[in-house]
């Protein structure tokens, strides 16, 4: 049984529009501090489950990775940043509970350094991001968005990086000629 197939060409990403990404991660800083990072490494997978069971929450696909024996990330694509923040500071969440307990600790001052925390946040505006994957099942931007033959946007770079969807050139058209028509007194 195949669980996932490669697909036997080049293709890309189907993305249109701004793409939010978030990495976020732990670091070990000392591995026989157990009970201290277990519990953080053990909350992204509840966090990822709360999110995979509410299709409404934004996130659209991630990736978990590890950059070593001590690093663990994950790689988020999300709708919108206006999405990322509700669940950010939803109360009730897996991620308001953990923050609530790491605040309350470091509050206490009782925050030893065993475990490293971190997050970056990116809206990748269009014309921004550009994506290829040779023979590769949907992955990372695709995964999230859907993948395309690489003709569709273009064999090179270049090309990927300056396309823009007919929508979003009708509007800029409507955009560019509506002040010229106020201007003109209409």
């Amino acid at each position: 049984m195949r669980r996932r197939f490669t697909v036997a060409e080049r293709t890309t990403a189907a993305a249109e529009g701004d793409v939010v990404v978030l990495l976020i991660g732990m670091r070990i800083n000392h591995f026989w501090a157990v009970h201290h990072w277990l519990p953080v490494l053990l909350s992204m997978p509840r966090m990822l489950r709360e999110l995979d069971k509410s299709p409404d929450s934004g996130l659209l696909k991630y990736i978990l990775l590890t950059a070593s024996p001590r690093t663990y990330y994950v790689v988020q694509y999300w709708e919108s940043k206006e999405k990322l923040y509700a669940y950010a500071h939803a109360p009730g969440t897996v991620h308001h509970r953990a923050w609530t307990f790491i605040n309350g600790k470091e509050r206490q001052g009782k925050v030893r350094g065993h475990v490293g925390l971190w997050h970056e946040a990116y809206v990748v505006p269009q014309g921004n991001y550009e994506s290829i994957y040779a023979d590769m099942p949907a992955f990372g931007l695709a995964a999230a968005h859907g993948q395309l033959p690489l003709e569709k946007r273009g064999r090179r770079a270049k090309d990927r990086f300056a396309y823009r969807p007919e929508q979003a050139a009708t509007a800029d058209v409507t955009q560019k000629t509506a002040p010229s028509a106020v201007a003109d007194g209409a």
